[in-house]
C-alpha cells in the first residue's frame, strides 16, 4: 500500500492578498525615474530647514537665557552687572534666531546647486 499521500492548502482572496502586501514590504524596491526625483528634490529643503531650525532653536535658548539674567532673581542676585549681561546675551540671541531664515536661503540654494547636474538628467530622461 504505497499511497503518497499529500496535503495541500488554498488561501482565501483575501489572505492571499494579505501574503502578497506582506511580501511586497520584503521585497527589493526599484525606484522609477520619478521618483528618483522627487527624492531628490526633497534633499535640498530638508537639510535646510534642518539647518534652520538649529539655529533658529539655538537663538532662541540664548534670548532664553539672557532674558533670565535680566529679569528674575538669579539676576538680581548677581547684581547689576548680571543686567547688562542679560542684555547683551538676550541680544546676541536675537540676531543668531534672526539669521535662521539667511541660513535656509543660503543652504538651499548651496544644495540645490550640488544636485542639480542628476536633476536636469533626469528631468530630461523623462520628457523624452
Amino acid at each position: 500500500m504505497d499511497q503518497n499521500e499529500s496535503f495541500s492548502y488554498t488561501y482565501s482572496a483575501r489572505e492571499q492578498k494579505e501574503v502578497e502586501d506582506i511580501r511586497k514590504k520584503y521585497l527589493p524596491k526599484e525606484e522609477d525615474k520619478m521618483e528618483q526625483l522627487r527624492r531628490l528634490d526633497a534633499i535640498p529643503q530638508q537639510k535646510a530647514q534642518t539647518k534652520s531650525l538649529c539655529v533658529g532653536i539655538l537663538g532662541a535658548l540664548i534670548m532664553g537665557t539672557g532674558m533670565s539674567l535680566a529679569m528674575t532673581d538669579i539676576g538680581a542676585a548677581l547684581g547689576s552687572l548680571a543686567m547688562i549681561l542679560g542684555v547683551v546675551i538676550g541680544l546676541m540671541g536675537m540676531v543668531l534666531a534672526a539669521l535662521a531664515y539667511p541660513v535656509y536661503n543660503r543652504t538651499l540654494t548651496k544644495e540645490q546647486q550640488k544636485i542639480a547636474p542628476e536633476v536636469l538628467r533626469l528631468t530630461e530622461e523623462l520628457m523624452k
